[in-house]
């Protein structure tokens, strides 16, 4: 079993103790490879105890969708703010290993570093596959912020008492920013870099748009292949 894998039966208490020691696993550095694949990833439970995952590639910098891999996983862990990557990381790793090119980057549905135990979802994905990975979450789980500016592309440190652990990033003028932050092998710099530069007008980057929509069963765009 792969270090960042899941153990079944896994209790709250163990869950919270196996972040702390993989957060320490975590890289941070400027993403300065070539990034040909950007991945989206999002997780939906169709049943209460089924998590429904999609990861969707998109080549880069067209931000074309390429390919749309699927996978379902039970859900065996119960829902606890802080412990979403134990519901949703199991289903997420098998939709995202199921894409016919390993992504350069993968922009991932949560939070990052801007956790209380500095692991979350997009730590955990980024860990687990060694591939750098961002969060790019849609609400706030942790931390404090003066709220960026309202035009597109403004930021604002996201702090946990005196220590940055993300940034609050207006995507689109006029609607809620982003909440985004390290996954791994990235800094913040590169973070909020690369998910501006994967956005095209919507409040969500590209590859985590057509994730979500996907998921929800909004339909795709003509994608070259789709594994399920």
């Amino acid at each position: 079993m792969h270090h960042a894998a899941i153990p079944p039966g896994i209790t709250v208490a163990e869950a919270r103790a196996l972040q702390h020691r993989l957060a320490g696993l975590v890289t941070l550095e400027d993403l300065t490879g070539d990034v040909r694949w950007v991945a989206g990833v999002d997780v939906h439970y169709p049943e209460r105890d089924r998590a429904h995952a999609v990861a969707v590639l998109l080549s880069y910098p067209d931000l074309a969708v390429t390919a749309v891999a699927q996978a379902d996983e039970p859900v065996t862990f119960p829902y606890v703010p802080g412990l979403l990557s134990f519901r949703e990381a199991p289903a997420a790793v098998a939709a995202l290993e199921r894409l016919p090119h390993r992504p350069d980057l993968i922009l991932a549905d949560g939070q990052g570093y801007a956790h209380p135990r500095r692991f979350g979802l997009a730590c955990h994905l980024g860990v687990w596959l060694d591939t750098p990975a961002i969060g790019v979450a849609k609400s706030r789980l942790i931390g404090q912020s003066g709220g960026p500016a309202d035009a597109a592309g403004a930021q604002a440190p996201l702090l946990d008492g005196d220590e940055v652990i993300g940034a609050v990033v207006r995507t689109r003028a006029g609607v809620k920013p982003l909440y985004v932050s390290i996954g791994h092998k990235v800094d913040l710099a590169a973070a909020v870099r690369w998910t501006l530069a994967c956005c095209r007008g919507y409040r969500l980057p590209e590859p985590n748009r057509w994730a979500h929509r996907i998921a929800s069963g909004q339909g795709v765009v003509n994608p070259q292949s789709e594994i399920n």
